[in-house]
């Protein structure tokens, strides 16, 4: 990217020019443009930026060199970003540094900061209470609309978002109503709050439930931000729409790299460093290259076969890659629909009845291209497959009915194994489905071949 020297040109001349420029652009690509400088000059241009937009960078998920940014700022200013920053972010920062560094920082943020910011600590930022705000709006159930619209007016601006109210019993604390900002605006201002809120239920979330449900909750009431309450109903922090939208892009990314048969980036790819890079991808190799190593048992075993029925050789790239595809297919729709919530832990014996026969239409619709696919070469002439090639085209048809139809059975399966035994589904990788099914599919193709060329070709 050209901008960030762009940036730092304009810094070294007219002030003028540089607010200019600055005035054009949004925090965000701000962000992405100093993301890809050192972090010293990165201060630089945020030290010359206005304060507020500054505070937009800084609170840009995106921008990565936060905590190498904060680290050469001075103390003055340093103190000014943290205080400034969500309550989220400044969570999301603080999670990156070390313990002493934590201690080092805390006391420059106000009291109320300090214990908003040691409440999200609590909780793993893959939870609603890692990545909740402390930052909404709330007013007791006495209160009326006017009291309620001026409380908008005098501290709006530092909050999260103003588009809903949290309505809280005066007496208990406990979450009671959300009232919304039109409701607001359309009710008479005499009227209390509790009068013009609807009546139906609040969604809420406790701070120990996954992202992801969160995700799915306010995907589905189509809504803005969700409370995040305790045991007691208090309403502990809220659940905005775009912070959900930026962990799952961190989450969804996890996924498809260990998807990919490897561990997950926690760097961007372009800045990770070579050591870090091969850590993350030999581990997953090796093991899948052991896995494959026992495909090259299985074909030894049956040496003698292949020997006698070398026509039997020419297929086993076809059979194991059409078992291993078929795997890959059944286990990426397995881990789909358990990310969207649509198949749970219980649901697995009916993932089983619809998987096996799923399975056997289509191995039965590969195994028949596979016989037409003989009997076409031999009858053509292009190739010929000796004086038992009808014996060989069942073998490979049937051979591929069995293969396709275990392939499909392990692969929706597998998930519901990691999960039960505590690991990610995403685990359940392609390249590793693929692995399983190899040496399967070659122990079910000569299987079925000593079965039906029994006498004439074996």
């Amino acid at each position: 990217m050209t901008v960030a020297p762009e940036l730092l040109y304009l810094l070294t001349g007219d002030p003028e020019e540089f607010a200019e420029v600055v005035g054009g652009m949004q925090p965000a690509d701000i962000a992405e443009a100093i993301k890809s400088l050192a972090p010293e000059a990165a201060a630089r241009v945020l030290s010359a930026l206005p304060f507020d937009t500054a505070v937009l960078v800084m609170d840009d998920p995106d921008l990565e060199n936060r905590l190498g940014i904060m680290r050469v700022l001075d103390a003055h200013t340093c103190g000014r970003f943290l205080g400034a920053m969500s309550a989220d972010q400044q969570a999301e920062l603080f999670r990156e540094m070390p313990e002493e560094e934590r201690e080092r920082l805390l006391p420059a943020l106000h009291p109320k900061a300090q214990d908003a910011l040691r409440l999200l600590l609590k909780y793993p930022p893959e939870s609603a209470g890692g990545i909740m705000t402390t930052e909404f709006l709330s007013v007791p159930t006495t209160w009326t609309v006017e009291e309620a619209l001026q409380l908008i007016r005098r501290v709006g601006g530092a909050k999260e978002t103003v588009y809903a109210v949290y309505v809280i019993d005066a007496t208990s604390g406990a979450l009671r109503h959300v009232v919304s900002l039109r409701e607001l605006m359309l009710s008479e201002r005499s009227k209390h709050v509790v009068e013009v809120a609807s009546a139906r239920k609040v969604l809420t979330v406790s701070p120990r439930t996954d992202r992801e449900d969160v995700a799915r909750l306010i995907s589905k009431y189509d809504l803005l931000a969700v409370p995040v309450v305790d045991p007691d109903g208090r309403v502990l922090g809220i659940v905005t729409v775009d912070d959900v939208i930026d962990a799952l892009v961190a989450e969804t990314t996890e996924d498809v790299q260990k998807f990919g048969g490897m561990a997950a980036l926690d760097e961007p790819y372009m800045e990770i460093s070579l050591g870090r890079m091969l850590q993350k991808r030999a581990g997953w190799l090796a093991a899948l290259f052991i896995g494959e190593m026992l495909t090259a048992t299985a074909m030894g075993h049956f040496e003698h076969e292949i020997a006698r029925a070398v026509v039997l050789a020419l297929f086993v790239p076809l059979i194991i890659s059409s078992g291993g595809n078929s795997g890959s297919q059944a286990t990426s729709l397995i881990i789909r629909a358990m990310a969207l919530g649509e198949v749970r832990l219980r649901d697995w014996w009916r993932v089983a009845l619809r998987e096996l026969p799923s399975g056997l239409c289509l191995g039965l619709f590969l195994g028949a291209i596979g016989v037409c696919r003989i009997l076409l070469w031999q009858r053509l002439g292009w190739y010929n497959y000796g004086p038992h090639y009808l014996l060989v085209a069942v073998t490979v048809g049937a051979a591929l009915i069995g293969v396709v139809t275990f392939g499909s059975l392990a692969g929706s399966m597998l998930p519901f194994v990691l999960r039960r035994l505590g690991f990610d589904p995403a685990s359940a990788s392609a390249p590793f489905v693929a692995t399983l099914v190899d040496v399967t599919g070659l122990v079910i193709y000569f299987s079925v071949g000593l079965v039906i060329l029994r006498g004439t070709l074996l």
